[in-house]
């Protein structure tokens, strides 16, 4: 478990990217085309589609690229450059990072890097934390030709996608505030103030220190990416919504909010569905199917994130769908 810890600051120095960053996505694209089976089923649908067509050979392709991103899930810190304009100017930027810093992105050779470390690393891997020019030179090329073979061609969709990522996470922030943006950033990620939980095979605790937070969309990622900055904004990437995920062979229906299913998770939007018509805890049980425990707590999530509205009547308490939470449902 990763534990982002945020103070008065940092919720007001919440972020959000522009588009996706063209670097990370390519090193996240490489560590998808890697994988099989289950792990590479977490995978948004459209890339899931991707990863299908891709034609055998994808880490040769990639060359000294596919020595530091590894399918256990570890890209170095270096390969994310969300204040690169484009994808020329963040390779640029990767390939003068200080070589103390590429040594401690990579864990090379004794540190312990911000986001862990290779566990084999190679010859080349040596002389790229050492400066070797070389070395610096393999990379750039390399990258930049498994970008214009795997990732340039899906761009311009990249960009879109990121782009209606962007204005549905505005779209919260804006009629819910930092809680509805934080609490629906992923379906397992858990905002309980003021600390944001990811799910993580590591255990780090994470102080934003008055910071803030930058928000960085991703099309490749199945999960969260965190890379910590000692003098700025810690970067989060995160998976962008996915509105084909859950679409049902007819598109989904009113009653069933599947493209919310991808953003709040199914049982939860299936519960923000219900509420518009208002109904107590003990009806909102009955109508989803689950325990009163269970609705009380689905409720007081959508609560939080400003999707419902809770008022007591009498001995009882009555919930029902705010503005933004309607807004959802019709699809913003």
């Amino acid at each position: 478990m990763i534990r982002l810890h945020f103070t008065a600051a940092d919720l007001r120095r919440v972020t959000l990217a522009p588009t996706a960053d063209a670097l990370s996505e390519t090193a996240l694209s490489l560590r998808l085309g890697l994988r099989t089976g289950p792990r590479a089923g977490r995978a948004r649908t459209a890339a899931r589609q991707w990863h299908r067509s891709l034609p055998g050979g994808a880490s040769a392709r990639a060359g000294v690229l596919a020595e530091l991103v590894t399918q256990d899930g570890f890209v170095p810190d270096f390969l994310t450059q969300p204040s690169a304009r484009d994808f020329g100017d963040a390779l640029e930027a990767a390939a003068s990072t200080p070589t103390e810093r590429l040594a401690l992105d990579l864990g090379i050779p004794d540190a312990s890097g911000w986001n862990g470390a290779l566990a084999r690393p190679g010859r080349w891997a040596y002389e790229l934390a050492q400066g070797v020019p070389a070395a610096s030179t393999a990379l750039v090329d390399d990258t930049r030709r498994y970008f214009r073979l795997a990732v340039e061609p899906l761009w311009p969709r990249i960009r879109s996608d990121a782009l209606t990522d962007r204005a549905l996470r505005a779209e919260m922030l804006l009629r819910g505030g930092v809680d509805a943006l934080l609490t629906t950033l992923g379906t397992t990620w858990c905002w309980q103030a003021p600390t944001l939980h990811l799910p993580s095979a590591s255990t780090y605790d994470i102080p934003l220190c008055g910071r803030g937070l930058h928000l960085v969309p991703s099309w490749f990622a199945t999960g969260p990416m965190v890379m910590y900055r000692p003098e700025e904004a810690t970067v989060l990437v995160y998976p962008m919504y996915d509105d084909g995920a859950a679409a049902g062979p007819a598109g989904g229906s009113d009653d069933r909010p599947e493209a919310l299913a991808a953003l709040l998770g199914r049982t939860r939007a299936q519960v923000l569905a219900l509420l518009r018509a208002p109904a107590t805890t003990t009806a909102l049980a009955e109508r989803a199917g689950v325990s009163l425990a269970a609705a009380s707590q689905h409720a007081g999530v959508l609560r939080g994130a400003g999707l419902i509205t809770t008022v007591r009547t009498g001995t009882s308490v009555l919930h029902s769908v705010t503005p933004l939470g309607a807004s959802l449902l019709a699809g913003l």
